[in-house]
């Protein structure tokens, strides 16, 4: 049995942090790239009544990424070399916006570039669900400094930077699809 899952006896296994890590380098990687995604999406949306919106998000979103690299070197782990260069690397090609890159918002570009904003809050929420759901089974697997409550927090707060955007979606889709 692979370690870390739970046996068929129904008692807990112990955190494989190798696969742990792995895992949270991938969302570090992840983290880099949503930043400069939010930091263009923040340029593109400036000078509408959402730019607001998206530029606090784009704070927000940078502020979580640092937390979540300060947890990963306070749990002695060092994030993969190559993986955080070629995240480094990507970031850059976001800043150039390449789902938008004339920062047009009644064009496809706009619609795409949300949802791609909308996608990596996904991906947080269910980085913070996992987490939880990991507690649950392994309550020593809490080598990341999060409580149980500073879990939940971020969670809900994934929850609600979606809905943020969601309603920027909603509210600026006529602008892109109809005619008139």
């Amino acid at each position: 049995m692979k370690q870390g899952s739970e046996p068929a006896d129904g008692t807990a296994g112990r955190t494989d942090r190798e696969t742990l890590n792995s895992y949270l380098d991938m969302h570090l990687f992840g983290a880099t790239n949503g930043v400069r995604l939010f930091e263009a999406a923040s340029r593109s949306w400036a000078d509408t009544q959402h730019g607001r919106v998206i530029a606090g998000l784009e704070k927000d979103i940078a502020e979580e990424r640092r937390q979540l690299r300060r947890v990963i070197e306070r749990s002695g782990h060092r994030p993969g070399r190559v993986k955080m260069l070629v995240a480094h690397g990507m970031a850059r090609l976001a800043e150039v916006n390449p789902v938008n890159p004339w920062r047009r918002k009644t064009s496809t570009g706009a619609q795409l570039e949300l949802e791609s904003l909308l996608s990596l809050l996904r991906g947080k929420e269910s980085l913070w669900e996992t987490l939880i759901a990991l507690r649950s089974i392994d309550p020593a697997a809490d080598g990341l400094e999060f409580s149980d409550e500073k879990l939940q927090e971020l969670l809900e707060e994934a929850r609600e930077q979606q809905s943020r955007i969601a309603e920027v979606i909603s509210s600026t889709a006529a602008d892109r699809f109809l005619k008139g």
